[in-house]
């Protein structure tokens, strides 16, 4: 009988152990493909930079800062995002940033953590333009 305990014991902290193991590392969300996708959409939609950096600008700081600054800096991102997706291109299969698949121009705050700041540094896709709506709200007119 005590044979018997301890073996079903042993079979139940196996079998419990072998199912509470369900998490996914951090960095099983960056793969090959995502490398790939990124590289693709660097290349392709880089463009948006543009754009995207005189509307902000403009916010900031005026009409006269938004197309002249926000030209300049949105060219050099544009040609900064363009330079990292054909890098990411060539080097798809390679996991080349410290060993894995994240995107290489990640910056890190004052408190060490890595963050991605669109304002600073660039975000891991390209921007999309034209307005964003995060919430779906029904209205009704009469």
């Amino acid at each position: 009988m005590k044979k018997a305990l301890t073996i079903a014991a042993a079979l139940l902290v196996t079998v419990t152990g072998v199912m509470g193991d369900i998490q996914a590392p951090p960095g099983s969300t960056y793969t090959p493909t995502r490398k790939l996708g990124r590289a693709f959409g660097n290349i392709f939609f880089g463009i948006a930079e543009i754009p995207e950096q005189v509307v902000r600008k403009t916010d900031s700081y005026g009409r006269k800062a938004g197309y002249s600054y926000g030209l300049a800096d949105g060219t050099g991102r544009m040609f900064k995002r363009m330079g990292y997706g054909f890098y990411e291109l060539f080097t798809f299969y390679c996991p080349t940033y410290h060993g894995t698949f994240k995107p290489p121009y990640q910056r890190c705050g004052e408190d060490g953590r890595i963050e991605m700041n669109p304002h600073d540094g660039l975000s891991e896709f390209p921007p999309t333009l034209g307005a964003e709506q995060y919430y779906h709200v029904r209205t009704t007119s009469y």
